[in-house]
Order: C-alpha cells, then sequence, then structure tokens
C-alpha cells in the first residue's frame, strides 16, 4: 500500500513521504472497503482521504490514508479535516430536519409564514419543500454574495427577501448550489426560538451532542495542522471537458450561465489571507469542514431512528419518501443532468442510484459524499483532498459499491 501512494504522489508532481499509508478500523465483512480504499490510491488518484461507515448505529469503517498536505508530503492522520463543498448541504439539511422534528417548521408551509419579508417579488405562495427541492427559482442572488455580505446575516436576509425568482416556483428545478443554504439559514433564524444561525444550531444541537468533528462556521480555534488543503491537478480543464456531461461542462466554462451565476460565492470559504480555510464565515450550502468519520456518525444517526437526537419518526418518513417532480421534470436547469432534491439533500434515481430510493445524502464538488440510507441502516461518509471533477466520482462510487457488496446487497437501488 506505501507503495500505491508514493505513485500517487509522483503522479501529482510530489514526493513521497514514508509516514503516509492507511491506517484505521474496519469490522470483519467489510474488507473490501479497506480494498476499494486502497485501490483508490493505486488506480483512481487519490492523494489523501478519509472514509467511514456506520451500519444499524454500529461503526464498521472507519479509514484514512494518503497525504494531507500536497506541499510538504505530511501524512493524512485521524482527526484530519477537509473542505467538502455541497456534501456540506446535507449536513446542514440534517439541521432543518431536526427544527422540523421540534415542531419548528411545516415543509408543507409557505416560507413567508416565518418569513414575511420573503414574499416581495412574488415569492409568496413558495413553500418550505419546493425552496429545499431547488424548486423556488432562487438559485443566484442579483447582489453577489460577498464575504461582507455573508458576515451580516441581517443584510444577507434583506438581499435573499428582495430576490426576484426566475420562474414561478415548482416549475421546474435549478440547483440553488450557495442560496439554498442562505435561505435555510435565515429560514432556521426566523423559526429558533434563540434566533441562532445554521451553524451555531448544528454545532449545539448536531455536533456537540454526537461528538462531531464537523463545522459549516470553522471556528479560528482549529489549527491549520488538522487542515487538509485542496489539490488541484493542471490537467483540470481538460479532464472536466473528458468526464463531465458536455451540457454541464459547457456551463461550467460559460460565466453568464445559470450554473456560474448559482456558483458565486462558492470560492468564499477558501479565500482567506492566511490559513487554509476561511474562518468564522456561515456557507451552509457549501463550506463545511469535517472528517468522514463525522459525516458517517451524523448519518447513520438518522439511518437508525436518530433516538440520540429526539428524532421522530414522522420527520423520517418525510426524509425517506420520494422527491415531488417539478412540472418539467427533473432535467436541472443549472446542471443540465437528471437529478432529484428533496428538503436539502439529493435523492438516488434511476440514472444515479448510489442508495436505496429512501436514501438522502449530498455529493461534494471535488468528490466529497455523505449519506443516510434507513432501509439498509447505512450511515456513509467520504472527504478526500484531491479534486475530482465527476458528477459521481468513481472513488465514492467504488467505496460505496464495496460497502453494500460487504452486506450483501449487489444493487442498492432495488434493496
Amino acid at each position: 500500500m506505501a507503495g500505491s501512494i508514493a505513485e500517487s504522489l509522483r503522479a501529482h508532481g510530489r514526493s513521497p513521504t514514508r509516514e503516509a499509508r492507511v491506517a484505521g478500523l474496519v469490522r470483519p465483512g467489510f474488507e473490501a472497503v479497506r480494498q476499494a480504499f486502497e485501490e483508490n490510491f493505486d488506480r483512481r488518484g487519490e492523494l489523501g482521504a478519509a472514509c467511514a461507515v456506520y451500519l444499524r448505529g454500529e461503526r464498521v469503517v472507519d479509514l484514512w490514508g494518503g497525504v494531507r498536505d500536497a506541499a510538504t508530503g505530511e501524512p493524512w492522520r485521524e482527526d484530519t479535516m477537509a473542505l467538502v463543498f455541497s456534501a456540506t448541504k446535507g449536513m446542514a439539511s440534517l439541521a432543518i430536519a431536526l427544527a422540523h422534528s421540534r415542531g419548528l417548521i411545516d415543509f408543507d408551509e409557505r416560507v413567508s409564514t416565518y418569513w414575511p419579508e420573503f414574499a416581495q417579488a412574488g415569492k409568496g405562495a413558495i413553500t418550505v419543500r419546493q425552496l429545499l427541492a431547488h424548486q423556488a427559482g432562487l438559485f443566484a442572488l442579483d447582489e453577489r454574495p460577498d464575504a461582507r455580505l455573508v458576515a451580516d446575516p441581517d443584510r444577507l436576509a434583506a438581499a435573499l427577501a428582495r430576490q426576484k425568482p426566475a420562474w414561478p416556483a415548482g416549475a421546474r428545478q435549478a440547483y440553488h448550489a450557495i442560496t439554498v443554504g442562505f435561505y435555510q439559514g435565515e429560514l432556521l433564524r426566523r423559526v429558533d426560538p434563540a434566533r441562532r444561525t445554521l451553524g451555531r444550531f448544528f454545532q449545539e444541537e448536531l455536533a456537540t451532542p454526537l461528538g462531531l468533528d464537523f463545522y459549516i462556521r470553522l471556528p479560528a480555534s482549529i489549527p491549520d495542522a488538522r487542515l487538509a488543503p485542496l489539490f488541484r491537478s493542471g490537467r483540470m480543464p481538460l479532464r472536466m471537458l473528458l468526464t463531465m456531461p458536455p451540457a454541464l461542462a459547457i456551463a461550467g466554462m460559460n460565466p453568464r450561465s445559470r450554473l456560474r451565476r448559482a456558483l458565486q460565492g462558492s470560492e468564499l470559504p477558501e479565500r482567506c489571507e492566511r490559513g487554509v480555510y476561511a474562518r468564522d464565515l456561515e456557507i451552509p450550502a457549501g463550506g463545511g469542514v469535517g472528517t468522514a468519520r463525522a459525516m458517517a456518525r451524523a448519518y447513520g444517526v438518522f439511518a437508525a431512528g436518530g433516538k440520540e437526537l429526539g428524532l421522530r419518526e414522522e420527520t423520517l418518513r418525510q426524509l425517506m419518501a420520494p422527491p415531488v417532480r417539478p412540472a418539467r421534470g427533473f432535467r436541472d436547469a443549472c446542471l443540465k443532468v437528471e437529478i432529484a432534491y428533496a428538503l436539502g439533500f439529493a435523492k438516488p434515481t434511476a440514472g444515479y442510484p448510489w442508495g436505496h430510493p429512501s436514501a438522502f445524502g449530498a455529493p461534494g464538488a471535488g468528490g466529497a459524499f455523505g449519506f443516510a440510507d434507513p432501509h439498509s441502516g447505512i450511515g456513509f461518509g467520504y472527504v478526500p483532498n484531491g479534486m475530482g471533477m465527476h458528477l459521481d466520482d468513481p472513488r465514492a462510487a467504488a467505496l460505496r459499491r464495496a460497502v453494500y457488496g460487504s452486506i450483501g446487497v449487489e444493487d442498492p437501488y432495488r434493496g
């Protein structure tokens, strides 16, 4: 295995280190997951990464390996954390689900019931469910979300409320890449008796009770030595053209496309004068930093019923339910592919069968992925620092296949 990591490092133009290796826990019966994790270094260009799996509340896989910092060759350690981009959406949506479970939010209520100012510009009829399913036509902001705007919740809320939707709610789906998290955050601030931000609510109500090393607002107290800088190959633009759906690749290169407009603000988590990532800045749709273990633990608790958090059975049923199809179908107006969303999460489909249809989770740019599959009792988390360019990253896909194979499921979509 040391040889595989060394080869991967050389392929990335870096010198290998003797410390870089795969370590961790694999319960009997899950050896195939370790094999797939090691093969990611040997065959799929992995640099550094971690993968964890919970099955019916029990941790059965907890692996880490490779290199934390490509510039120094320093190894990935047990407590190494990395930016997971849109995989943050899943963790943020777990917080929203918990708010629903506590009776603070009704998914089928109008957003303006909780946030009257939201009704501006023809948005009065938009429901919470439509907003969380990327069906509100609010995929971009006219006022660019820079760091000063994002750091001022009241000013940000005013900009969100002023925004005019691109089309009537429920008409079509368009990936709210960054805005969905801002809307979730203000909605939560409005219904939470303590008026907490989403990041603070997540920390106090999920991360602390469950012991999660995951932050939607990375504090200044976390040292850079625990953070894995992201590595982007110089061949990424070419790889993007070769591996992504052509329409999505073209949208990504067009500065006027819906996708590029939707991604405004996605650069903020990495934009900092000193240090690896920005601190004390809340981007609930794309700025989460944490471990694979934390993601797997959080999803594993939900997959097992959520008793530790007092999750109501009705909330879990809602999360497991099929997505509501928009009038023009699931072909996304930003991503240019068929993909389904519900209650803030991505959902498996016949064309993207990453879990049982009742599963819910979120992939992130670069390859990170986390999900809960209550049907199989699985909580899964994968976090890399070598940026991939796939909607369904082959490294995460190989690990998922190995997990399901380990429990005797060949086709998770059919169970």
